[in-house]
């Protein structure tokens, strides 16, 4: 009893820090909120839609006319432009006015009508990913339709049935299928892992400054005493308060995606419960594990700062870590964040069960265990260490 009673000292103490300093409310709640707010209605319509393309038409026929119009019929490319020449189109991609440009050269339509395999070429910029990837399609898929148009007209005129032009044209046909994201909505690939990212840096750096401002604010002995000199009972009731704001934090941000928005989750909600208890509790711990690395406040937050920065590259939902160079692929497990969207990937978007994603649950749990092996060197700062701006 004695134990928790000081612990619950401890947090009543940490409460009053927590409502006299702004900056934890700031960084703990408000800030959590507009980012999740930010980034799921940033992408709330799921893909880009209607990105600026532009024409250079040197053939001007009814056929071309026909083929730009299909063009700005796609959902995702809107024809802004119309250039003389290819350096027209290309300044234009270069001041960032349109992302692409088709050009059709002339004599096109009368090389198509005479089977003399005209050429169309298309230009994107690639700098945005997302965008140079879908009008990439949306240009290939153009140039194919011309061809296509043009040879069902011949075979039609040549008196072939439409199943025997459909075979000819497209002798295979491709069933695609997107597992679990029918829509192709960006903002499941990304909100699940960018929200939960950021919030993990806020968990880190919170965490490392509470320590920090004991020495700081050279209260860190009487801090101590109150847990009558026991580190372990010290952390716990200093770290309580922002623990269960933090569970409360993920847990909502989890039922606005998961809940709210209706996200895919075919794995239940046992897995998105366990997830966010680990994370948050692997985020604090890897803060104290900081602390106790380099016991001051600037350096701290520095590494924290570096490592949550870090894991965005690292996660693998932007680009795969097993393409990674194999040095890079080891770093990565250095990371809560990967451990993190691994298991959300295995466990909550494709629905397999938590035993497939062992290692990364293992993983978690290390972090987890990481300040016990800094628990001596936090105590001896919080007892000698002179505070240095």
């Amino acid at each position: 009893m004695t134990i928790i009673r000081q612990i619950y000292n401890i947090a009543l103490r940490e409460c009053g820090i927590l409502r006299k300093n702004h900056i934890y409310f700031t960084c703990m709640v408000v800030f959590p909120i507009l980012v999740t707010v930010f980034f799921t209605s940033m992408m709330n319509e799921g893909q880009p839609l209607e990105m600026p393309v532009g024409v250079v038409d040197q053939d001007n026929t009814s056929t071309t006319r026909a083929l730009i119009r299909k063009l700005d019929a796609f959902q995702t490319s809107r024809v802004v432009g119309h250039y003389a020449n290819m350096n027209d189109a290309r300044n234009a991609i270069q001041r960032n006015e349109i992302y692409a440009f088709l050009l059709i050269p002339k004599g096109t339509t009368e090389a198509l009508l005479s089977s003399r395999q005209p050429k169309i070429s298309f230009y994107y910029s690639n700098t945005s990913i997302t965008a140079g990837s879908m009008l990439f399609r949306d240009l290939k898929t153009i140039s194919t339709l011309g061809s296509a148009g043009v040879g069902s007209a011949t075979m039609s005129a040549k008196g072939y049935t439409a199943d025997q032009i459909k075979t000819f044209l497209q002798p295979i046909v491709v069933d695609l299928h997107t597992v679990n994201n029918p829509w192709v909505n960006y903002n499941v690939y990304l909100s699940t892992m960018l929200i939960p990212g950021v919030l993990m840096l806020f968990m880190f750096l919170i965490t490392a400054y509470s320590l920090g401002t004991e020495l700081k604010f050279h209260e860190s002995k009487q801090w101590l005493a109150m847990a009558d000199g026991n580190i372990i009972v010290a952390l716990c009731g200093k770290l309580l308060p922002q623990f269960l704001v933090f569970l409360t934090i993920m847990y909502a941000h989890m039922y606005y995606v998961f809940g709210y928005l209706n996200f895919p989750h075919p794995g239940g909600v046992v897995p998105i419960l366990l997830l966010g208890l680990l994370a948050v509790l692997a985020s604090q711990a890897f803060g104290i594990f900081a602390f106790g690395l380099m016991p001051s406040l600037r350096m701290s937050m520095s590494i924290c700062s570096l490592w949550a920065v870090l894991s965005f590259t690292t996660s693998g939902a932007a680009f795969p870590v097993s393409a990674m160079d194999p040095a890079i692929q080891a770093l990565a497990q250095l990371f809560p964040l990967r451990h993190y969207y691994m298991v959300y990937q295995i466990c909550i978007f494709n629905g397999f069960p938590l035993t497939d994603a062992w290692f990364n649950l293992m993983a978690l749990c290390i972090f987890i265990a990481l300040p016990f092996f800094v628990l001596r060197q936090i105590k001896k700062a919080m007892l000698t260490y002179v505070y240095i701006p």
